[in-house]
């Protein structure tokens, strides 16, 4: 689609968009500076709509609006990400619910993904360095592919970013060690130990990670689905 694509799909959302659902926002860390209030399931189902265009997601992006860069995540196509753009989109993160979303619904999928996951956990802004973990735990969803071993590879990481007492990293570092864990029996294994090992740091936010990892990991239903497979 064309600049007008964009413009009407804007439109689109801003004729949706709820006063009082954008200002609930706050309240979940979310800025409303920049927000419609268009739920995130709306502009799924708007974006099944359109279809994937990659053309149209770059210059929903350019907007600026919350719920425009959400609906470019619906409709961009992964295999035309660039490391380029996924560098950009990044530094423009300003929510974790921005973060979560392109990452999980476009990101993921992307060729670029692993390199780019490695990257920015080993950054600093908040938000990219939390693009990174979330990445990790996106591949350990979708990848049915990827050996254990490309996995193993991220829990040195996931031990040292789980350092970095930031509310939106450290929970990006426990939903990476989670969904690593869910793989199966091996990963399963390997994390439960890593996040044992957190547990029992000196470090305050090294133990809640620690912990809060534990408390899904050795839940019954994880652990009953995790030998299944």
């Amino acid at each position: 689609m064309s600049r007008t694509g964009a413009a009407a799909a804007v439109a689109w959302l801003k004729a949706q968009g709820d006063p009082k659902f954008r200002d609930g926002l706050a309240r979940y860390g979310l800025p409303t500076d920049k927000a419609f209030g268009v739920s995130v399931a709306t502009i799924q189902r708007y974006g099944k709509t359109l279809g994937r265009d990659h053309d149209l997601a770059r210059e929903l992006w350019k907007t600026g609006w919350t719920d425009a860069r959400m609906l470019a995540s619906f409709v961009g196509e992964p295999d035309r990400v660039t490391p380029t753009e996924m560098d950009a989109w990044c530094r423009d993160f300003d929510s974790w619910g921005i973060v979560d979303t392109v990452c999980f619904t476009l990101w993921d999928r992307s060729p670029a993904a692993w390199k780019k996951a490695v990257q920015w956990a080993t950054g600093r802004p908040e938000f990219e360095k939390r693009a990174g973990f979330v990445l990790m735990a996106c591949l350990a969803a979708h990848d049915k592919t990827a050996k254990d071993s490309a996995f193993m590879k991220f829990l040195p990481l996931i031990e040292k970013g789980a350092r970095d007492e930031r509310n939106f990293v450290k929970k990006g570092v426990s939903w990476a060690l989670r969904h690593i864990g869910h793989r199966n029996p091996r990963l399963h294994t390997a994390t439960v130990k890593t996040a044992n090992k957190l547990a029992k740091s000196a470090d305050a936010t090294q133990r809640w990670v620690g912990k809060d990892a534990l408390r899904d990991l050795m839940r019954p239903a994880v652990i009953t689905k995790v030998k299944k497979r």
